[in-house]
This record gives structure tokens, C-alpha cells and sequence, in this order.
């Protein structure tokens, strides 16, 4: 996917640069895959705001995806490639040989007529896009889209440009090195998609100004330190003061910035075989 920059007409255009969608092959989305989105503004099922600066931005339609891709042994074929507003990613529109049509993640190099399948038993091959469990994929072969627990759909692994490597298998469980370098366990029959997340460029793009924030729902964020002490725990001093603390703190006066959210004693822990690395610090 191609980035593209605008001669800078404007402070706007300046520092902007905008997604080309040359791997878009088709506009409108399927109707029958849509369901509308309610903007909850960041607040939950009681009303309270547990996510902040959300709010307003462009209508939206959620796509619906197929994350389990469950009909196994029935071959696909892509229809199209297109844009998802509510990922960077780009989706494929799959018909199945009984007719049914589903979305699903696009994997680089995919392209409109091809066939993929899905498989949980049977040997396939191992190409781009076709999705088996990871006890049949070769060692230092790169996938996404991966399950944590046998059918219970993919979960890890489905950002754009997003990749895992499958360094190897011992004792039932697959070891995979993650985007975020962790080296993590999972049961071998879960199910993985070979190849990487379509569209890696995305990360190139730069919003460039206040609007386009604005319309993909996010609102103004103000820092802590411009604050009174009566809304901060950075608030108050004389002019451009420091934060007046060693470690920054939440707006509750809670450890800030680097400090791990993880909670300690997870059961999941023993299935961790490397931390990824720390902010800031080199290996």
C-alpha cells in the first residue's frame, strides 16, 4: 500500500500523508455483512466513562468477520479486497463452494480470484492465506490471526502489518515469537493463517491535524500538568512548571507511563516463555 504526500499547501498538508487504497478492489461493502455501530462515547453498559477523549467521529458500519473461519475443508475464493473502517487492515470477501460468503483479514500477497482453505485435520498446503493448525506448519514460518484455545476463534495477531514466527513444538504446545517479541505457548491444534497482515504500510500514515482526529472519534486530550491540583495530581505551580514528582501518576494518582499492566500471578503466566522487552532499553 503506497503512502501518499501533498505538496504543503496548508499546515494541515504540511505534516499529512494519506492511504492511496490501491489494493482496494471494491467499494461498497457487502449489505448483508453489516451491522450498524452505536458510538457509546467511552462509556460502559452503567454509563460511566471508563475510556476517555472518546466521542463524535464519522458514522460507521461494522464489518462482520469471520475470526473462527470454521467451515473446514470447504474451498474459498476471494472476491474482493476492501476497506474496513474500523481496522487498518484490509478484509477479504470469501464465497465458499456451498455459496455463503464471509469477511476475513487480508494476508499480504492475496490476491482476487485465488483459493484458500481451512483445515483442522486434514493435511493442506502450507501457502499464503490458507489457515491449518500450527501442528502442521513447518518451524520459522511466519502466521497471524491465532487462536489461544482450540476453537474458540483468533485472538492474537491481527493488526496490520502484524506477524508471528512459529519457532518450534514440543510437548503438545506451539512456541510463537510475537509482534511485541514475546516468545509465548500455545496448544498445538490451534488454528493459525500463514503469512502477514495485509497492509504494513499503515503505520506511515500520519494524521497530520486536529480533523482527522476528530473524525475517526477521538476528542482533545489535555495534560495533566495545565491542570489545578484539584483535577491532577501534575496540576498547579507557576508557569511551565515540572510535574513536581518523581513518577507520573493517572488523574486517580495512580503509577504512570512504564509501569507494567500485566497483573502479577496470572495463570496464563506459565505459558510465557519470554517477556518482551522493555521500553527504552536495548538487548
Amino acid at each position: 500500500m503506497p503512502v501518499r504526500k501533498y505538496k504543503a499547501t496548508t499546515p494541515g498538508r504540511r505534516s499529512a500523508s494519506v492511504d492511496t487504497f490501491e489494493d482496494v478492489t471494491k467499494v461498497a461493502p457487502n449489505k448483508k455483512l453489516l451491522k450498524p455501530r452505536k458510538s457509546q462515547s467511552g462509556r460502559n453498559n452503567s454509563g460511566r466513562i471508563t475510556i476517555r477523549h472518546r466521542g463524535g467521529g464519522a458514522k460507521k458500519f461494522i464489518r462482520v468477520i469471520d475470526f473462527r473461519q470454521d467451515k473446514f475443508d470447504i474451498e474459498a475464493v476471494v472476491k474482493s479486497i476492501e476497506y474496513d473502517p474500523n481496522r487498518r487492515a484490509r478484509i477479504l470477501l470469501l464465497q465458499y463452494a456451498d455459496g455463503e460468503k464471509r469477511y476475513s483479514l487480508a494476508p499480504v500477497g492475496v490476491k482476487v480470484g485465488d483459493k484458500l482453505l481451512s483445515t483442522r485435520e486434514k493435511e493442506i498446503k502450507v501457502k499464503v492465506g490458507n489457515r491449518l493448525p500450527l501442528k502442521q506448519i513447518p518451524q520459522g514460518t511466519l502466521v497471524h490471526n491465532i487462536e489461544l484455545v482450540p476453537g474458540g476463534g483468533s485472538t492474537m495477531v491481527r493488526s496490520a502489518g502484524a506477524t508471528a514466527k512459529l519457532m518450534a513444538i514440543d510437548g503438545g504446545r506451539a512456541h510463537l515469537r510475537l509482534p511485541s517479541t514475546e516468545v509465548r505457548m500455545v496448544p498445538e491444534g490451534c488454528l493459525a493463517t500463514i503469512g502477514q497482515v495485509s497492509n504494513p504500510d499503515a503505520m506511515h500514515v500520519r494524521l497530520g491535524k486536529a480533523g482527522r482526529t476528530r473524525g475517526k472519534g477521538r476528542r482533545p486530550t489535555v495534560r495533566g500538568k495545565a491542570m489545578n491540583p484539584v483535577d491532577h495530581p501534575h496540576g498547579g505551580g507557576e508557569g511551565k512548571h515540572p510535574i513536581g514528582m518523581k513518577h507520573p501518576k493517572t488523574p486517580w494518582g495512580k503509577p504512570a507511563l512504564g509501569v507494567p499492566g500485566r497483573k502479577k500471578g496470572k495463570a496464563s503466566d506459565k505459558m510465557i516463555i519470554r517477556r518482551r522487552k522493555k521500553r527504552g532499553k536495548r538487548r
